[in-house]
């Protein structure tokens, strides 16, 4: 997967001739090729170059199309970069603003000659409409991700440690053929779960709600999952929370469609839980985009008005969060359709009972 041309498309509609490209993210996603080094120029005109070391040069040269891959051999690359940038008539340059620290901005703006212009949002907005090569990607990702979930939770025992369960899980997943984990599993159980983001201890699993977080990550794109279980039987409260719950993501996902607001989206679910009485306990945003990072553009939250397009693949995860007590969260992946969504997950959401 190749995306010089979009890229060079939208450059060229741009006020700068040139992109340069710094993060690794944004270079795969330009080239599909993964490297901690190397300084892309796409421009507008349909020419783009990689200047790379010879760490690098064999590998990239053989794996990368429409891209003139240029080896540094000991030579000022910024030397390099600028007789390009002369022999293309680029004077204005297009930095990745939003992903490089003032010293390395300040630092490059002395060493190269055109004049910066933002560039993050020219990214941004391209890598979150998905391409139906990316959502083949993303859909394998997700499966890979489900499949690891399904044989953990078979494996499970309740001497388990949570580490060990967040262990298990990964493994699971390396096995199945993702190239590595999305993020590190979130695996918490009991009062711990009423925390989004609680790290997994090495503590047998507690009674009450368990809750997983996870993900894997294929041809450098990620999934993301949350199913909350509960281990032992659960009151008629923590029943009425996982319900709720659960209404609130059917029914967001239900309403999902283009054209909406992030702020008008993540109202539908808040709406389900404070008319629930939990409405401070929802304490984070509805959604965030997936894709090459697992949290990208765009969002769901109280006050985005970032308008949501066909080909946007974002998170659908409301939760309730008791402190000291137990918390809830529920999460699936959709793909925003012409006329609605498609939820990429596929795990059953009723409430599973372990160790009764």
């Amino acid at each position: 997967m190749n995306n010089v041309k979009k890229i060079s498309a939208a450059v060229a509609e741009s006020e700068a001739q040139a992109v340069f490209v710094t993060s690794e993210q944004n270079r795969y996603y330009a080239t599909s090729f993964a490297s901690s080094a190397g300084e892309l120029i796409i421009c507008g005109d349909g020419h783009a170059a990689l200047f790379i070391d010879a760490r690098y040069f064999e590998e990239a040269s053989r794996s990368i199309t429409e891209v003139e891959v240029v080896c540094s051999n000991g030579k000022p690359v910024y030397e390099l970069m600028n007789d390009y940038f002369k022999a293309h008539n680029v004077t204005k340059l297009a930095v990745e603003e939003g992903s490089l620290s003032y010293a390395a901005y300040t630092a490059l703006q002395k060493k190269l000659e055109p004049e910066f212009v933002p560039g993050t949002g020219l990214f941004r907005d391209l890598r979150a409409v998905k391409s139906a090569e990316e959502m083949d990607i993303l859909v394998k990702a997700q499966r890979i991700a489900e499949a690891a979930y399904q044989n953990t939770m078979a494996l499970m025992r309740p001497d388990m440690t949570e580490k060990e369960l967040a262990a298990e899980l990964t493994c699971q997943m390396l096995e199945l053929g993702a190239q590595d984990k999305s993020f590190d599993p979130i695996v918490v159980s009991g009062s711990l779960s009423s925390v989004p983001h609680g790290k997994s201890r090495d503590v047998v699993l507690q009674k009450g709600f368990l809750t997983l977080d996870f993900g894997a990550l294929y041809q450098g794109y990620c999934s993301d999952t949350t199913r909350t279980v509960c281990i032992g039987e659960p009151t008629e409260e923590m029943v009425k929370v996982y319900d709720t719950v659960l209404l609130a993501q059917t029914e967001a996902i239900r309403a999902a469609k283009p054209g909406m607001t992030g702020k008008e989206l993540d109202g539908v679910a808040r709406k389900v839980i404070a008319d629930a009485g939990y409405g401070d306990y929802f304490s984070h945003s509805l959604s965030h985009g997936v894709g090459i990072d697992i949290h990208e553009f765009p969002n769901c939250a109280p006050r985005s008005e970032t308008v949501l397009k066909a080909g946007h693949v974002i998170s659908m995860e409301p939760g309730i969060y008791l402190p000291g007590r137990f918390g809830v969260r529920i999460e699936d992946v959709i793909e925003l359709t012409e006329d609605g969504c498609f939820d990429l997950t596929d795990l059953p959401k009723e409430l599973s009972v372990y160790f009764a």
